[in-house]
């Protein structure tokens, strides 16, 4: 399964920051790295959720304008209130049905989305009819069922304790997210020199309480389940957690998050 459910919730933007927000800037910044975009482009970030990717963007590829386009509302308005260079804007829109013209995008980017989208494919081609002839189009998703290590470890807790959270399992539903079904994705598509590479990050967490305080914020598959539990689940799966975490002498706790990345051109 690629598509969300009704428990993936994503209305809370500071709540989302906290969660995958902050770690998601850092494959951003290797992503563009990767990409490897000339300055005065035309971006488009589909999917732009709060801003990370279109922040990274502004920093380091010094675009001519972004447009960003996500389904929530409330994260348009989190990221438009954050980020108010004059050569970027923000709409709200389906990736599935893109409010933006034919042809005037050099480059096309999505982080974190794919997977979310019912339709991929659809997805795909709206960012294709939009792209320039020569354009790029690329993306990154988490490895949910391997190296993206705090989202699978609470749903690996999860499991054990309850097997109706098997179901929910991101590994599981998402097993779109790994570098074959990418690529066959764009190939589909019509793209052409398609690549595909891990990208990963460090997430360090200073103690346990800042591992799971976020999984509290109800954003996002993992944390809307955790906020469904009975308080008794809640606090059976955060003792299970808490045992099986590595942890450092000093409280930290030491992991990482791999994506998946995906670029071709049109």
């Amino acid at each position: 399964m690629t598509k969300a459910t009704r428990n993936d919730i994503w209305v809370q933007g500071a709540a989302y920051e906290r969660y995958v927000g902050r770690w998601s800037r850092s494959v951003a910044a290797a992503f563009l790295d990767w990409i490897a975009v000339p300055p005065g482009m035309n971006w488009l970030d589909v999917g732009c959720g709060t801003g990370a990717l279109s922040q990274r963007i502004l920093e380091s590829a010094i675009p001519a304008k972004i447009v960003g386009v996500d389904t929530s509302r409330s994260f348009v308005s989190h990221a438009a209130a954050h980020l108010t260079d004059k050569r970027i804007g923000f709409r709200v829109g389906d990736a599935h049905a893109l409010p933006v013209e034919d042809a005037v995008f050099h480059v096309i980017v999505s982080g974190l989305v794919l997977n979310f989208v019912p339709d991929p494919a659809k997805a795909v081609s709206e960012m294709r009819r939009a792209a320039r002839p020569g354009g790029k189009i690329a993306g990154y998703v988490w490895d949910y069922a391997g190296e993206m290590q705090f989202i699978r470890l609470f749903w690996d807790a999860a499991a054990a304790l309850d097997p109706a959270a098997r179901k929910l399992h991101e590994g599981v539903r998402f097993q779109f997210c790994s570098p074959d079904p990418l690529r066959a994705l764009f190939t589909a598509a019509g793209l052409r020199e398609v690549v595909t590479k891990a990208i990963d990050v460090p997430t360090v967490f200073t103690d346990f309480d800042d591992f799971w305080s976020p999984f509290l914020g109800g954003q996002g598959p993992a944390p809307a389940y955790c906020m469904k539990l009975p308080e008794r689940g809640r606090e059976a799966l955060r003792e299970n957690l808490r045992s099986k975490l590595p942890t450092d002498a000093d409280g930290k706790i030491r992991l990482i998050a791999r994506a998946w990345a995906v670029q071709g051109l049109v």
